[in-house]
């Protein structure tokens, strides 16, 4: 997930991604020029190291892309509960953002799923899971008995 409180910190985040991972482009505060600019620089090196790259927010640009949100054309789905979760699939999501499963800066104060919430809220659902809010790798492994597919986060690359 990009966010503008990467800073340059984005890039190493990006270099540490291994092959095949995946990039939510988000960066909603800035500007369409900058964000822009910014998408160009992020797609070349997605590109060039073989990473999934997947817009979240107004579309940058033009020409097809794959998105992130909650509509009928996008790839990836944000869901916060298990009736979200059943639309999502319905809807034809490839892949869910599940969140938040712990406390995150992204949304302070904002209630959160616990372990055994998220695992109960996943169970069975016909698309992969990638868990986030708060997440660094020893939180994911913590929940990979639920069958969780991955974890994104942003402050554990800062």
């Amino acid at each position: 997930m990009t966010d503008e409180r990467l800073g340059d910190a984005l890039w190493s985040a990006i270099d540490a991604l291994p092959r095949g991972s995946g990039i939510i482009f988000r960066h909603y505060a800035t500007t369409a020029t900058a964000r822009h600019a910014l998408f160009v620089r992020v797609r070349s090196v997605a590109r060039r190291r073989g990473l999934v790259l997947v817009v979240a927010g107004p579309p940058v640009g033009r020409g097809p892309m794959l998105r992130h949100g909650r509509h009928r054309d996008a790839l990836t789905v944000p869901v916060h509960s298990r009736t979200e979760a059943i639309a999502a699939v319905r809807m034809g999501a490839a892949l869910l953002f599940v969140s938040p499963v712990h406390p995150t800066r992204s949304h302070p104060g904002a209630p959160v799923l616990g372990p055994v919430r998220f695992g109960l809220m996943i169970r069975g659902l016909k698309a992969p899971v990638i868990a986030l809010g708060g997440m660094d790798e020893r939180r994911w492994r913590a929940l990979r008995r639920f069958g969780v597919h991955g974890w994104a986060g942003i402050d554990a690359w800062a």
